[in-house]
């Protein structure tokens, strides 16, 4: 018997764990023909959604799917989000919550455009082979010149708090109002 994923219990322990405190549970998902969200609200691929229990009626949250129907403009939208697309789910007032990797349809690669041409001109498959791969070439550290010694460079000395080392601007002030999730990739 295969097992099943974690991610739908994660997303309702998250879940439960801001509507306890308080906080207001934020889904952000990946948008694709599956997900069903009205698309004038999707931005960059992806929508943010409000799943706290005063802006969703008839909440569900299962292993597969979430769906809820939500307001939009006002208007009652039926939402459905497969839980494999969610890539967050926070707290609206702290940012405090969790992220997921969501796997991404693989495009077909132009190399791969190329070998099929290739093989169809009844090139062989070193030739084809040349065409698709790749070389790598390594990169200068940081702490080096290009051709410098290479070995472990000494540390900068601490900066005391608040203070700016020389040529360096002061570290921008915290943000102000709402927090958002930030996704570093």
């Amino acid at each position: 018997m295969a097992e099943t994923s974690t991610k739908p219990y994660l997303i309702r322990a998250i879940h439960d764990w801001c509507t306890d405190n308080g906080y207001t549970p934020y889904l952000a998902v990946s948008v694709n023909e599956r997900t069903q969200v009205p698309r004038e609200y999707v931005r960059n691929g992806e929508i943010v959604l409000n799943a706290g229990v005063m802006a969703t009626n008839r909440l569900n949250l299962g292993n597969d799917f979430i769906e809820f129907e939500a307001r939009f403009n006002g208007v009652v939208r039926a939402v459905m989000v497969p839980v494999d697309q969610v890539t967050a789910i926070y707290a609206r007032e702290t940012g405090h919550g969790m992220a997921f990797d969501v796997a991404k349809p693989l495009a077909e690669p132009e190399t791969s455009r190329i070998e099929l041409a290739d093989h169809a001109a009844g090139d062989s498959d070193e030739q084809t082979h040349r065409h698709t791969s790749a070389r790598l070439s390594p990169v200068p550290s940081t702490g080096s010149a290009p051709g410098s010694a290479s070995g472990p460079q000494p540390a900068p000395a601490p900066t005391p708090r608040g203070a700016s080392p020389e040529g360096e601007d002061p570290p921008p002030s915290s943000p102000k109002g709402r927090p958002t999730l930030t996704r570093i990739k």
